[in-house]
């Protein structure tokens, strides 16, 4: 029973881990962008939940009412104002603008918050459990997974079921004959990227309720985040969330090995996929 409660709370683990990485693996599989900021931009809203909180007054989960829209804005204007910009054939310019933006990011949160850790409270709800089948389950790690499911759920039914969608994948196919068509690539670009920066928000709060966070932790979660999405694979969502699932059960299983075990089984089961499967385990593009 205590191996069991182990692979549950790893798999739980694993829907905060692939909340990191849908943020990724959605800027990757439509613009083929790999965001070296996407850690940092997780901690920017748990710090603006922070604010929000301190501020309003708000839980930390009702602050995701203006956290998830200013975090929309923020990653449409970024992406028109910026990123575009860098877009092309050579991958190494949006790499180099993206990491310059991580280390302006972590600067500028050190300067207004400094170097002490933080942590939201969400109260009761943190503590509260439910009993099934003999294990006892935190509320707030099922109410992550569920958020996962439905996050990643709705992103599917986004791609496959609307014109926005359609246009996602045109443009994911071929930016050319897309524009050819009459679809604003930058236009699109914008809104995929607006889109990752409101997943990232929700993660972002849900980590700041979970454990404490400073300044320099961004990342830490840009590496949990890229190896769901290796492990899945590129471009696909539910992929991802797989990604993440296994990341959380091998540190879990590692945790109860030794502590000292934890992170780095979590490495050594991203490493052997790299090795075995290096298009990951479920390579799919979200077109």
């Amino acid at each position: 029973m205590e191996w069991l409660n182990t692979l549950v709370q790893g798999v739980l683990l694993g829907g905060l881990y692939a909340m990191f990485a849908v943020g990724l693996s959605l800027m990757f599989g439509i613009m083929r962008l790999v965001n070296i900021a996407h850690g940092d931009f997780i901690l920017l809203a748990s710090y603006l939940a922070l604010v929000v909180v301190e501020v309003l007054g708000l839980s930390p989960l009702a602050s995701l009412v203006l956290v998830v829209p200013v975090m929309f804005v923020v990653g449409y204007g970024l992406q028109r104002q910026l990123l575009n910009r860098t877009l092309g054939n050579d991958i190494l310019p949006p790499l180099l603008v993206t990491f310059g933006l991580s280390i302006i990011l972590q600067n500028v949160l050190l300067e207004f918050f400094s170097a002490d850790s933080q942590k939201l409270s969400q109260g009761d709800l943190e503590v509260a459990s439910v009993a099934v089948g003999g294990l006892s389950l935190g509320v707030m790690p099922l109410m992550v997974f569920g958020c996962a499911l439905a996050v990643i759920g709705g992103l599917q039914l986004l791609f496959y079921k609307t014109r926005l969608g359609r246009a996602f994948r045109a443009t994911s196919d071929d930016q050319s004959t897309a524009q050819l068509m009459g679809i604003d690539n930058r236009h699109i670009f914008g809104l995929a990227m607006a889109l990752a920066m409101a997943v990232v928000s929700i993660a972002g709060v849900f980590l700041a309720v979970r454990t404490s966070f400073d300044p320099s932790v961004g990342p830490a979660r840009l590496l949990y985040g890229f190896e769901a999405v290796i492990i899945g694979g590129l471009g696909s969502l539910w992929g991802t969330l797989a990604g993440g699932v296994i990341l959380g059960v091998a540190q879990a299983v590692g945790a109860r090995i030794d502590p000292g075990w934890q992170i780095l089984a979590g490495h050594l089961v991203f490493l052997l996929i790299l090795v075995f499967r290096p298009r990951g385990l479920f390579p799919r593009s979200v077109d």
